[in-house]
């Protein structure tokens, strides 16, 4: 029964402590994070160290410039289907206008040979298990870390 009794004493101890260091933390000067572009009080080296974060009107804007080629301030369709044209005619090997479908999977047959390394027209699991794709890890943004407050 003491056992129980000092469980619970503990429990309760650690969620007091636990209570009083968030509510600590939360009204500290330092978890405040100022508005973008606010000057702090940490100086300017603070605000140079941040990246500036682009916003999503100036993301559209530049995806916009990629398609306007002649910068006229309007997309026609030859600008918008540029990179359609350029990917297809990567892809039609013989010139025709045509696409066939060995053209098309061609790089699927190459994968598939390069896979069967004992050119038996099966893939055995572990000669599958080389084609599969390997995907870039997401990308994290560092976080700056936070300068000591001058008393």
């Amino acid at each position: 029964m003491w056992r129980f009794l000092a469980g619970v004493g503990c429990a309760v101890l650690l969620m007091g402590g636990g209570i009083l260091i968030w509510q600590g933390v939360a009204r500290s000067p330092a978890a405040i994070v100022p508005a973008a572009g606010a000057p702090t009080a940490r100086g300017e080296a603070e605000a140079l160290a941040m990246p500036p974060q682009a916003t999503e009107a100036s993301r559209e804007q530049k995806r916009f410039n990629r398609y306007d080629h002649d910068r006229n301030g309007g997309v026609s369709s030859d600008e918008y289907l540029a990179a359609r044209r350029k990917a297809f005619a990567k892809l039609d090997t013989d010139g025709d206008g045509r696409l066939s479908f060995d053209e098309w999977a061609i790089k699927a047959r190459t994968k598939f040979a390069a896979a069967d390394a004992d050119h038996s027209g099966i893939l055995t699991p572990a000669e599958f298990a080389t084609t599969r794709v390997v995907r870039k890890a997401a990308k994290l943004q560092p976080c700056a870390p936070a300068a000591p407050e001058a008393d």
